[in-house]
């Protein structure tokens, strides 16, 4: 065999291995039974693992498409934009975090917030998403939850709020950050005053100021199986008091039994739950 044959032969074996490699990003792990999933087969589930129903953290948008009608989300306040009162720098300037988070996720903020149906009843829906910057709760997070609760008591429409955060208040506003949790929740008390209706859905994880405030605030606390809820960590918590915890602590079921939330919900029943409920209240 000629060199030239050979070169070729080679040159064509090495495209054809190329070819047949997997992509990237086709399979992921479960984190709880280390199961190797099919992405694809994996979203098709709501992003609940098939084979210990462990639920994957999703994006807001995400939820809006497991949750509303298809094509009704009217979003809100997209406009609005966070200041930098502090000034604050870490490993960047805060204003390069924030344009690096809109990059990255696609979102404005860390919270979505708009209106839509679910099966017909139309709603207010807000979403915090803990791909942006832990879903904490800044001075825009706050504003964005409060004009649409205020929107819904002035329409009458009921309001959902589906919380994922795990990053509390955000440290780079300082106070005007935890000012938004006294803010959201005099919202949610004139709201329940003008006799509005809120369903509170907490996920994994729901953390900090936003547990504190408006996610626990429901006139029906929903939680999704095994979600992490509560203000500090556990780690936190047990290296400051220096008690062991017990078994489950912090967890949608351990609240569950001690009357902190009114019931666990899969994924895949949490559409029809909440319709349901809107359904009962609205009749």
């Amino acid at each position: 065999m000629s060199n030239t044959t050979r070169t070729d032969s080679i040159s064509a074996w090495t495209t054809s291995t190329e070819q047949k490699k997997v992509p990237e990003g086709l399979w992921t792990k479960c984190p709880q039974c280390n199961a190797v999933l099919y992405r694809k087969e994996l979203e098709r589930n709501l992003s609940v693992c098939p084979q210990c129903d462990h639920h994957f953290i999703i994006t807001a948008r995400e939820r809006i498409n497991q949750i509303l009608d298809e094509g009704t989300f009217e979003e809100w306040h997209t406009s609005l934009k966070p200041g930098d009162p502090l000034g604050f720098n870490d490993r960047r300037p805060y204003p390069e975090r924030i344009a690096a988070e809109q990059k990255r996720t696609g979102l404005n903020e860390a919270a979505l917030v708009g209106q839509g149906f679910v099966r017909g009843l139309r709603t207010v829906l807000c979403l915090t998403d803990s791909g942006f910057i832990m879903g904490s709760m800044g001075s825009v997070v706050g504003e964005k939850l409060t004009r649409a609760i205020e929107t819904a008591t002035a329409l009458k429409l009921p309001v959902i709020i589906i919380s994922g955060s795990g990053g509390g208040a955000r440290m780079h506003e300082g106070i005007f950050s935890l000012m938004q949790m006294a803010k959201v929740s005099a919202a949610l008390a004139r709201h329940n005053a003008s006799g509005g209706f809120f369903i509170s859905v907490l996920t994994h994880p729901t953390m900090g100021g936003v547990a504190a405030s408006f996610a626990s605030l429901g006139d029906i606390n929903l939680a999704e199986p095994k979600a992490l809820i509560g203000f500090a960590g556990p780690k936190v918590i047990q290296q400051t008091v220096r008690v062991k915890l017990p078994e489950g602590f912090q967890t949608s079921e351990f609240l569950l039994e001690h009357g902190f939330i009114d019931r666990i919900v899969h994924r895949r029943d949490l559409r029809g739950q909440i319709a349901q409920i809107l359904d009962y209240v609205s009749g």
